[in-house]
């Protein structure tokens, strides 16, 4: 859970801003993005697979 308090003579814009960022770098927006749409396990594991071949392409390519 994310926390800003309101500095003395802080604008609610400013802290705002800042409540957003904290929430960037936690990556609160990134999850609430993936939990939008349900993706049955098929579909999650097919993409996990794919990303794995994808990361293997890329260390083959590093090697040589």
């Amino acid at each position: 859970m994310v926390f800003v308090k309101v500095r003395d003579a802080e604008h609610l814009e400013e802290a705002l801003k800042r409540f957003k960022r904290e929430c960037e770098k936690n990556g609160i927006l990134k999850e609430i993005k993936r939990r939008e749409t349900y993706t049955p396990p098929s579909v999650r594991r097919k993409l996990k697979s794919q990303e794995a071949r994808r990361r293997m392409k890329r260390t083959k390519r590093k090697r040589f």
